[in-house]
Formats: C-alpha cells, structure tokens, sequence
C-alpha cells in the first residue's frame, strides 16, 4: 500500500509544481520518449537477467502490494511450531523427528499450523536443519557455520531480483539522455523552418531527459529498494529458525530455546513474552490428552 500511496505522492507534487509554474501539461506527453526510455530499460533488463529472475522480480513487486509475508500471528506460530519440536525433542530424542520431518505435510506438528506449512522455503529450512541435528552428529560450531552459509546462499539467491531491477532503473537517466539525443538530432534537422516547431522538438527532447530522471528516482528504484527491504524482513523467519535449532543443540530447554529465537524479531512482529506465553498456555490446554 506505501508504494502506491508513494508514487502518488510522487506524480502529485512533481505535476503540480509543473503546473503552478504555469507548465503546459500536454508538452510532458511524448509517446516516442517513452518508447525509447521504458523499451529500452525493459530490453536491457531482458538481457541481463535469467527467465527465472525475471519471474522472480515480477511476482516480488506485485507482492510488495499484498502486504508483509510474516505477520506477527505466523511468528506466533513459528515460535509455537518450534517448541512443539523441541517438545518432541526432549521427551523422545532427535530420533523422534523422523516420520515428522520426512513427511512435513503428513506430519501432526507441521500440519498444525497450515499457514506455515504452505511456506515451501521455510519448511524445507527447517526440515533440512533437523535433519543434520537427528543423522549428523553435529556440534553447535560446526552446524552453525553450516547454515551460516545456507542463509548466506539463500539471501544472496531472494535479493537477485531486487538488485536487478535496481540495476533498471539506475539505466533509466542514461536512456533518458538517448531519448535526448535522438530528439536533439530530429530538432537539428528542422533548422530553417518553423522556430514553433523547432522549440517544442527542444522541448521533446528535454521531456526525454526528465522522465529518465524521473522514472529512475521516482518509481522504479524506490521500488528496487522497497523490493530489498521484503527479502530482510522475510528473512528475519529463517534467522529465528536458526537461533532457536542452535540453542536446542546447546542443551536449553525448549522455552528458553524459543525464548532466544523471540529475541531475533522486530519489535514490530515480536510478540511480547506474556502474550506468547498465553498462547503456549492456551495450546496446551486445546490439546488432545
């Protein structure tokens, strides 16, 4: 929604300033310019990028309108699924996990908690993980140098698309002087004629220049940067996934384990030590006996 009310925001003060210094609004309108500058920037874009980036970068910005991934109730449910792990954990051994994480989508803790389950990336993160806890032997240091790097590879591969797009509009201003130029070249060769006509090819090729300018600053990097910023607060989930498995590995029972996952989260999405523990409460008196 912030991106939609920016980019209005955006257009309303740079028209408006236009119009109040008495600008005429159709000499802005230059259907060639804009071929130039967004078909060209689009091309580049193509060229640069894999299919699978661009896919990516697609289904990214048209998210950035459907609001946050997490919300504070499936970090709820992430710190609940946790300790329902290490519940099972600590009263049957890693060993216990198996049928539970071979099977996520079978399995009676996973499927407690549908939203999540329907998280793929997530999900595999945390299987994956107790699979190395139940049949790898592994110390704290060595497992957590391990997902360190899987984080690592994880950020790197979702910030792609961001980074492309960013790399589209920081073309935008230099497509902007092509636009430019191709209009200074058409105005050169109307010399002789109408002065009218020669100012408002002048006038053309200005307008290429602003809205490379424009596009640039104005919507399609603040988009980029918007983009960017989804990937680190998604990936704050996978962050206290990892806090949590590593304090489970270092003996703490499942309450503090959780407790140091809780600490990795926003202020914004974290929820405060009492109301978390209500829900524990209220979760454990729901329960089958």
């Amino acid at each position: 929604m912030l991106v939609l009310i920016g980019s209005f925001v955006v257009v309303a003060c740079v028209l408006g300033g236009y119009l109040l210094s008495h600008g005429q609004i159709l000499a802005l309108w230059q259907p060639y310019e804009l071929m130039i500058i967004l078909g060209g920037s689009v091309g580049s874009f193509l060229s640069a990028n894999s299919s699978k980036i661009v896919k990516e970068a697609l289904r990214n910005v048209l998210s950035l309108f459907k609001g946050a991934t997490y919300g504070k109730q499936d970090y709820i449910d992430l710190l609940s699924l946790l300790y329902d792990i290490f519940g099972v954990i600590r009263k049957q051994g890693l060993l216990g996990l198996e049928s539970h994480i071979d099977d996520p989508h079978s399995s009676s803790i996973f499927t407690a908690y549908p939203r999540l389950v329907k998280e793929h990336h997530l999900i595999e993160f945390i299987t994956d993980c107790l699979r190395l806890m139940v049949g790898g032997d592994m110390n704290p240091h060595e497992l957590e140098q391990l997902l360190d790097v899987e984080l690592e590879t994880h950020h790197h591969d979702a910030e792609a698309p961001a980074q492309a797009v960013t790399k589209m509009a920081d073309a935008l201003p230099g497509f902007g002087i092509v636009a430019a130029v191709l209009g200074i070249v058409t105005t050169m060769s109307q010399l002789g004629g109408d002065t009218s006509q020669i100012g408002e090819h002048i006038a053309g090729a200005l307008v290429g220049t602003f809205l490379g300018i424009l596009l640039c600053y104005g919507f399609i990097g603040p988009l980029g940067a918007a983009m960017e910023a989804r990937v680190n607060e998604d990936g704050r989930a996978f962050e206290c996934v990892k806090v949590a498995l590593l304090a489970s590995l270092r003996g703490y029972n499942p309450k503090i384990s959780v407790e140091f996952a809780r600490k990795t989260l926003s202020p914004q999405m974290r929820p405060n030590f009492q109301d978390f523990e209500e829900h524990l409460k209220g979760a454990r008196a729901g329960a089958p006996a």
